[in-house]
């Protein structure tokens, strides 16, 4: 019993379970679902199913159980549930007899539903509510959905249901319709940071805000797949995490080289290219991932130049500065003609031979693009310089005097006139043919000529010169 008290004792709880959100205002990154999810507590208006959409790690689960919580807290149901009590402290821990979580990837049968539908049908034991949570719901078979069909279009008014998906296309139209949707967006790097920032703080780790930034990176949107990074290399580096253990653990590229590499290519510095890309391909990273960052920073230097001050930029301060010197090195149209190069380039990085050689060709490209002005900027400065310094005037090369008499133009010398030879006569070929017929007479005499002897042949008699 000793033992296991120990082992009790000394039990290590990741990162990612041991910050998880236990209330609303926890929750980072979607503030339209836990408002809507705390106006619906207020009003009393909860719905009898909800369904919850989302990339991995953007807090499905975590909303579901604070959402039971609220339902049932000793308190509620209301939209700040305590989490002392014996209602929370279970469904925190995954233990309440009210409260019932399945995985539909490994329970998608038929009989797995009826049982849940069936359970689902009693009185809960501690709360107000029985509540069902289905994570990967998309898994269920047709026939499962089918079986859930009916009891959640009528369900008893103590029972509630929770859905969780990554994919909505493959759940049953007649589902969603008797569900409220709610569509997770994925987390902002700089709201991951600081959230990483703040763990980092109070686990006693000291991270750089580089280091940070490229875990963010790294993470997609996905705050769990951050704090398990996280999580990773505070046993990999100890209480001291720089940029550098970032990117060596996860193949990652430094921010810095990122932005020289888009540097080099919007100056048209194809020797800088090369040497960037070699260190990278020598250091083992990712040439496909460099390939997508790329993308991605060359977009968001798009959305600066055209709108700075737009929402769909989640940058530092430092990022953004980045973006205003780059800039000025190169024309939109331009910046353009690389992002659609670099586009191409990771839909054939797949199934490339060699990543690095196709990486080099289109960044030289991309490069060419950017060292040739537009046609469209060439247009702009010819009419500039028109207007700074319009066409002069053509002066008479030979100006007046006063006393000059006018001069009288030359007259035009007018030839005599030709006569007029009227051409001969054209003769029909048919008159001139019969004319010379009957002047020449026929070299043949009539008795001998081939036409004569063919009748005297078949005919058997004689022919008489009738001429």
């Amino acid at each position: 019993m000793a033992k296991q008290d120990t082992a009790t004792e000394h039990a290590y709880t990741v990162i990612a379970r041991k910050w998880r959100p236990q209330t609303f205002d926890d929750v980072v990154g979607q503030a339209h679902v836990v408002t809507t999810l705390r106006n619906a507590i207020t009003h009393n208006r909860i719905a009898q199913a909800y369904l919850l959409v989302g990339p991995r790690g953007t807090g499905k689960t975590t909303l579901a159980r604070i959402f039971a919580k609220a339902l049932n807290c000793e308190k509620g149901p209301t939209p700040t549930p305590c989490g002392a009590c014996d209602a929370c402290r279970e469904i925190a821990a995954g233990t309440s007899f009210d409260v019932v979580e399945i995985d539909g990837a490994s329970n998608n049968k038929v009989d797995d539903v009826h049982s849940v539908r069936d359970g689902i049908r009693f009185a809960p034991v501690r709360g107000a509510f029985r509540i069902c949570y289905i994570d990967e719901v998309h898994m269920l078979s047709t026939a499962a959905f089918n079986a859930l069909l009916k009891v959640l279009e009528e369900p008893p008014p103590h029972a509630k249901f929770i859905f969780a998906t990554t994919d909505p296309e493959k759940i049953l139209p007649t589902i969603i319709s008797r569900c409220q949707r709610f569509d997770l967006h994925k987390i902002s790097v700089p709201l991951i940071a600081e959230r990483l920032k703040h763990i980092a703080e109070a686990e006693g780790v000291t991270a750089s805000d580089d280091a940070l930034l490229a875990i963010a990176r790294g993470a997609d949107g996905g705050m769990r797949d951050a704090q398990s990074a996280l999580d990773q290399l505070i046993a990999f580096t100890g209480n001291t995490i720089g940029e550098n253990d970032v990117l060596s653990v996860f193949g990652l590229v430094a921010r810095k080289s990122l932005e020289d590499l888009a540097t080099a290519v919007l100056g048209g510095d194809v020797h800088r290219i090369l040497d960037i890309i070699q260190d990278q391909d020598a250091s083992g990273k990712d040439l496909r991932r460099l390939t997508l960052e790329l993308i991605d920073h060359f977009r968001n230097l798009l959305v600066f130049m055209h709108a700075p001050k737009s929402s769909g930029l989640d940058l530092t301060d430092a990022q953004l500065a980045t973006l205003q010197q780059q800039s000025k090195l190169a024309p939109a149209a331009t910046v353009l003609g690389c992002t659609e190069i670099l586009i191409e380039l990771s839909g054939g990085a797949r199934a490339a031979v060699s990543r690095r050689i196709l990486l080099e060709t289109g960044l030289i490209r991309a490069a060419r693009v950017a060292a040739v002005t537009p046609l469209e900027d060439i247009l702009k400065r010819i009419t500039e310089l028109r207007t700074q310094n319009p066409e002069p005037r053509i002066q008479n090369p030979e100006p007046r005097t006063q006393n000059a008499e006018p001069r009288t133009p030359a007259s035009p010398v007018i030839a005599p006139p030709q006569p007029v030879i009227a051409p001969p006569p054209v003769i029909a070929r048919s008159e001139a043919v019969a004319r010379n017929e009957a002047k020449q007479p026929s070299a043949i005499p009539i008795g001998e000529h081939p036409a004569v002897q063919m009748a005297k042949d078949i005919f058997g008699g004689t022919v008489t010169d009738v001429s």
